[in-house]
């Protein structure tokens, strides 16, 4: 599902429908037709100038000098707002990258705006070594006071915004897929710029980690632990906000359910273990379970132990786990804690962490 945002400087987070996916919640996106062309394209408003909105109190550029809205005149650009943590985001980046490279010699420019919804997210040392980590090598605009999110009056992660040369903003795309159909609009406006010879055909995303594409059987929503946005919370005793309490795993998990067992301190945006051993437990229908979480104390590091179904997960491990489960938080950022590799069930993941100090965000899916 893609994130739905409500923003004054606490940075309010908003539900708007649930498309599968995880951060997918969506908005009409105008779409071309069959013998459509890109004068059919809507004019949705004039590109504001980044150079102007990206100040030095929000740490200004990665990958690029400062570029404005009269610089990027005579190109194609693409506005793609994204946050290092979000799994709908980093399913997103192999596109924008394939098209970056593929489309730069006939005028392309991709340009990433990173917004981000957790507070560890406006670090800049996460965020360049998350754009390292990722491969990411078109330019970055650090958006850490909503300024440039704001000027495009924009609501979701991933957004993708789609100027043509004279600064025109000609299409949008909110959340995951139709990359068939932005593909075509970059070759649309491409050649309504002038570009000849532009490469033919469609990108295809051939990632095998966190960002490969998502499976067809997901059953399971993003699942906040902080309580700001918490739901289907299981275990008996009531959630105590900013504080910490004793819970404990209730008897049985429905599906989607999940339950806290341990001292937990839970906050708006997390759950923070206040005392070692403690323990999640999730039962969810999907290929793919990632959960977002860091230390809560920088430089700390906490280990951490999955089991899947009462089980060590074996191949059915995450890029984050070992067969036997065993796994370190080290660094704020999504881990991929179970890739099922057989037939797609209701699972039941279990994680123990042997340390204290562990922040637990948002469980997503794929």
């Amino acid at each position: 599902m893609l994130r739905a945002f409500v923003t004054a400087a606490t940075v309010v987070l908003f539900f708007a429908a649930l498309v599968w996916g995880d951060h997918v919640r969506n908005r009409q996106s105008f779409a071309l037709g069959a013998g459509e062309s890109a004068a059919d394209l809507s004019d949705e408003g004039s590109l504001p100038d980044l150079s102007a909105l990206v100040t030095a109190e929000n740490t200004s550029w990665i990958n690029s000098a400062p570029l404005s809205a009269a610089s990027l005149r005579g190109k194609v650009v693409i506005v793609d707002f994204w946050t290092y943590s979000c799994i709908n985001s980093l399913r997103n980046l192999p596109y924008l990258q394939a098209w970056a490279k593929k489309y730069r010699d006939a005028g392309l420019v991709v340009i990433g705006a990173h917004t981000p919804e957790f507070g560890f997210e406006k670090d800049l040392p996460n965020i360049e070594r998350a754009v390292r980590e990722y491969g990411v090598t078109y330019p970055v605009a650090i958006d850490s006071d909503y300024a440039i999110w704001k000027a495009f009056d924009n609501e979701y992660w991933p957004a993708d915004y789609f100027i043509d040369g004279k600064g025109r903003i000609r299409y949008h795309h909110f959340g995951e897929g139709d990359y068939l159909e932005s593909e075509r609009v970059i070759q649309h406006l491409l050649a309504e710029n002038g570009a000849t010879g532009a490469p033919g055909g469609a990108v295809r995303n051939s990632e095998a980690g966190v960002e490969a594409p998502p499976s067809n059987d997901v059953e399971s929503p993003e699942t906040y632990v902080g309580y700001r946005r918490a739901e289907n919370f299981a275990s008996p005793e009531q959630r105590a906000q900013d504080s910490a309490r004793s819970y404990s795993l209730p008897a049985r998990l429905s599906l989607n359910q999940y339950g806290l067992s341990g001292d937990w301190d839970i906050g708006a945006e997390s759950g923070v273990l206040v005392s070692a051993p403690g323990r999640i437990a999730f039962r969810f229908h999907s290929r793919d379970l990632h959960l977002v979480m860091g230390p809560a104390r920088p430089g700390a590091r906490v280990r951490y132990r999955i089991t899947l179904d009462g089980k060590a997960p074996g191949e059915d491990r995450g890029i984050d786990a070992g067969t036997d489960g065993a796994g370190e938080v080290v660094e704020p950022r999504l881990y991929q804690l179970i890739r099922q590799r057989g037939r797609v069930e209701d699972r039941t993941l279990e994680i123990e962490f042997l340390d204290p100090g562990v922040a637990a965000y948002v469980f997503t899916f794929g």
